[in-house]
């Protein structure tokens, strides 16, 4: 395929919502500022209670409701699957606001007919509560320090899902949206890079988040991306290690981060009992030692974004309050879905809970 062929892919945006007339307009809005718009926007209402169907009416788009509410996010996509006949197929969760170029940045990344998934840089909309602030830190850092390495490598391991663009025919041939495990974007991430095929970021392509505002959506969110990475683990280890080597590589490490991380946030303890050091000089080096894993990263994604480097300095600690969830929720998950599923002692996580 031609890079001149990619300017004629069409596309069609699928929206599922449920009970999102609030964040939906602004999502719709940017949808319809695209320099390259879609041919068909789709907004599934799934079984609302608010006026979400109104909402996503008046902006003139194609409107779904189930006869019932269909209890995930990529049950709700696959609903509308049948109604698009468009090149590709862009995904976006309703609370996500797109750059004015999202679409025009992100399909000359089709121009590989290898490539059928693809998902651009993701940040936080709102940086207002601990938690938002938290989370915009890990995003800074995530995509511009990790998602780069991974694209390098040919192995991203996620196309995000409140944003991914896909070749429908590859995703119609797939069986649509994974219904498999709790995070569909991850599934066919990993399922198309096993089947010899590439999943790609596209770091200029922007796209901003609403993330939990408070402890409550916060755990449930994270209790379902870890639940869902473990299920991952558990469905498509064992082939990656032969098939894609170096997805697996990312795959080891983060489970190595995992079983390691408690030993390193005991580092200060373990020193100042073992050398009898004061626990401030142990502290101090711990710190000191975050800073230079954290920092230089931070520093260049806020050139990279222009932002004031002074609030990318003050959202820092707010990222360890989001470390101790995730931290809790990781175990959880690895002993839930790693041991007590294969043991038959539990059944994982199968309910889909929004995160906000």
């Amino acid at each position: 395929m031609s890079p001149t062929t990619t300017a004629t892919l069409t596309v069609t945006v699928i929206i599922p919502a449920h009970n999102e007339e609030l964040g939906l307009p602004a999502t719709l809005r940017s949808i319809q500022a695209q320099s390259i718009p879609p041919e068909k926007v789709i907004v599934v209402d799934d079984a609302s209670t608010d006026r979400t169907g109104e909402v996503a009416a008046s902006y003139g788009v194609t409107v779904l409701r189930p006869p019932r509410n269909l209890g995930s996010k990529a049950k709700a996509q696959n609903h509308a699957l049948p109604h698009c006949d468009t090149d590709l197929v862009l995904a976006v969760d309703a609370d996500t606001v797109l750059a004015p170029d999202y679409i025009e940045r992100i399909k000359p990344a089709f121009s590989d007919p290898a490539v059928n998934v693809a998902a651009g840089n993701v940040q936080t909309r709102f940086a207002r509560t601990p938690w938002e602030r938290g989370r915009s830190t890990e995003y800074l850092f995530g995509f511009h320090w990790h998602r780069p390495i991974q694209q390098l490598a040919n192995s991203p391991m996620v196309c995000s899902g409140c944003c991914s663009v896909f070749r429908r025919t590859t995703l119609t041939e797939f069986g649509g949206f994974p219904e498999r495990t709790i995070v569909e974007d991850m599934d066919f991430t990993w399922s198309q890079q096993l089947d010899g095929h590439r999943a790609v970021y596209v770091a200029d392509a922007m796209a901003w988040a609403a993330d939990p505002e408070t402890l409550t959506y916060l755990r449930k969110q994270v209790w379902r991306w870890m639940a869902g990475f473990m299920q991952n683990v558990r469905l498509h280890l064992p082939r990656l290690l032969t098939r894609k080597p170096m997805l697996a590589t990312w795959i080891i490490v983060a489970l190595l981060e995992i079983l390691l991380a408690p030993l390193w946030w005991a580092t200060p303890l373990v020193l100042t009992l073992a050398l009898d050091e004061p626990v401030a000089r142990t502290m101090a080096w711990w710190a000191g030692g975050e800073l230079l894993l954290t920092v230089p990263a931070l520093l260049y994604a806020a050139r990279r974004r222009r932002l004031p480097v002074g609030q990318v300095l003050f959202n820092l600690p707010f990222v360890y309050l989001n470390k101790a969830v995730n931290l809790y929720y990781a175990w959880k998950a690895l002993v839930v879905e790693l041991v007590m599923v294969p043991l038959h002692l539990s059944q994982g996580l199968v309910i889909y809970e929004k995160g906000r």
